[in-house]
């Protein structure tokens, strides 16, 4: 089982904190899941702050339980020190009984001072953290992660920037070439991921950005769903609406709505490295328009609602405007998972569940290993 967390926000509040404890002048420590395997109550990536203070509360979580509460105790012994501290936690059936934490897997959480943590190429890179997390240019870290057997050790880090500029060093040429490289590619993601260096070891990829945008052409009853569904998954939402009937605010929750031409209105907007465009308008004439609008723009996920033989014709009509091949095999059409549900909210679900396994890079497969071997037999 997974404690799970909204991770642009996740990551906002830690960063905003450190920023406040470094301007008064406070020391404090930062935990991080560098390490899984096997079922853990957290993921990679998942962070804990803690001061001298043991009174005061810490920010972010481990999993809970004993495995935090040692791994706290760590992160506080590295403050008097300075130096690292790797340690490698197993939930056997026993600490798991005592505990709750029922997972049965293995964590690696390292514990550093802040001086340690939020330093690369000799420069404290917190307020570039900071901003990044506030909604400003991207960045990530790239921690290289040494095994030898079952031992994991802490290698080096750098801080990627957006522009592909680098801070620190790996020790190794390819490796901080690779290390860019996955950088900027999990950077889309916003979520961090374990990789493997390509010499055995890995590379802890952990993206710093704002929060995940989706913008939805049309404003009918499916994109309200849609919309709705994002919201609670705490996407900022915008509505492209051109009918003032159906451009009310009131009716998407709070969400930004923009009236006006739909397909003008995706020309005009600035796409983040973590935007999501979803097409849903009132017509085939429309949803062709604002395909042909958005293939123009900077918009990495292109989503089109509606049937196999439209988005055939669609990608037709892209091919006689000359559009690259490439960027026509972008476009998700139909987009969504295969739930097999039709109401507004299904629909909303099936689209959401697709950006959702981008996001995440997951498999879009079973959990239940008894829901595999069934969907396997059939």
């Amino acid at each position: 089982m997974t404690h799970t967390f909204t991770y642009s926000i996740y990551m906002s509040s830690l960063y905003e904190r450190m920023a406040d404890l470094q301007a008064a002048g406070r020391r404090f420590a930062v935990a991080t899941v560098v390490r899984t395997h096997g079922s853990t109550p957290q993921v990679v990536g998942a962070k804990l702050v803690v001061t001298e203070v043991e009174a005061e509360r810490p920010l972010g979580t481990l999993g809970g339980g004993c495995v935090e509460a040692d791994a706290m105790l760590s992160a506080r012994g590295v403050l008097a020190t300075g130096s690292r501290s790797l340690r490698e936690y197993q939930l056997t059936e026993e600490l798991a009984w005592n505990t709750g934490l029922v997972c049965g897997g293995t964590m690696w959480i390292l514990a550093e001072r802040d001086d340690t943590a939020l330093r690369c190429g000799g420069q404290h890179v917190l307020a570039f953290a900071k901003a990044a997390a506030a909604g400003g240019p991207p960045l990530a870290f790239v921690t290289s992660l040494r095994r030898t057997g079952q031992r994991v050790s802490f290698g080096a880090r750098v801080v990627v920037f957006a522009d592909g500029r680098r801070l620190g060093s790996l020790g190794v040429a390819g490796l901080d070439a690779r290390a860019v490289a996955l950088a900027l590619e999990q950077m889309r993601h916003g979520t961090p991921r374990l990789l493997s260096s390509g010499d055995g070891d890995d590379l802890l990829v952990e993206p710093v950005t704002g929060r995940p945008r989706l913008v939805v052409a049309g404003g009918g009853h499916v994109a309200r769903a849609i919309a709705r569904q994002a919201r609670l998954l705490d996407f900022d939402v915008t509505i492209l609406e051109d009918r003032p009937a159906f451009a009310n605010p009131d009716r998407f929750d709070g969400a930004e709505v923009l009236t006006g031409e739909v397909p003008a209105s995706i020309r005009s907007l600035a796409y983040g490295w973590q935007t999501y465009l979803v097409i849903a308008t009132r017509g085939h004439k429309l949803d062709a328009d604002c395909v042909r609008a958005a293939v123009d723009t900077e918009v990495s996920y292109i989503g089109l609602l509606g049937s196999r033989r439209k988005t055939v014709l669609i990608a037709d009509m892209l091919r006689e405007a000359d559009v690259a091949e490439d960027r026509i095999a972008t476009i998700r059409a139909p987009v969504g998972l295969d739930l097999g549900g039709r109401t507004p909210a299904e629909i909303a679900l099936s689209v959401l569940a697709e950006i959702t396994q981008e996001r995440y890079a997951g498999s879009g497969g079973f959990l239940s290993a008894r829901a595999q071997a069934r969907a396997l037999s059939s």
